[in-house]
């Protein structure tokens, strides 16, 4: 792939980031709801129950569709299974904050905040197998503008916590 390639990547990528940023709203508003009405593990429950049973019905699609395979794929390493862990935390977290003071948007914030500044460090501390990448002025100063938007959301807000 070449660097240029890789600066402007097809709008494509942009709109469907975009559109799973929707999703994840609206999955954990769903999975906040199902905590309010049950608690926050029957939530996580359910939305990997509903996840397993989609991913069942799209595998038998596919086999039926009768894709051909590559030859055997190589082996996941063993931190790549612990991604279900995370999931499974990640549900039961945001189904609890987002009944508490900091509703919806509020968590929403705090998560983005907290996935840009984790997602800078493993790309510093080259974790998980990805290539060392020191930050630069840019990703520094876009790490502190989305702490600040998620400050102003949480405490300047209309549902301010």
């Amino acid at each position: 792939m070449t660097i240029e390639r890789v600066r402007n990547p097809h709008p494509i990528y942009f709109a469907g980031a975009f559109a799973t940023g929707g999703l994840l709203t609206f999955m954990v508003h769903l999975n906040g709801e199902l905590a309010r009405y049950g608690n926050p593990l029957f939530s996580s429950w359910t939305a990997h129950g509903t996840g397993i049973i989609a991913a069942i019905i799209l595998l038998l699609l596919i086999h039926r569709r009768g894709t051909p395979t590559l030859g055997k794929a190589a082996g996941a390493p063993l931190w790549a299974y612990f991604g279900g862990i995370s999931g499974a935390a990640t549900v039961i977290l945001t189904s609890t904050a987002v009944n508490s003071p900091l509703g919806l948007s509020g968590t929403l914030a705090l998560g983005l905040a907290g996935q840009v500044a984790f997602s800078v460090a493993a790309d510093s501390w080259g974790l998980f197998g990805l290539q060392k990448r020191r930050p630069d002025p840019r990703d520094v100063a876009a790490l502190g503008l989305v702490v600040t938007g998620a400050a102003l959301i949480i405490l300047f807000g209309r549902g301010a916590a």
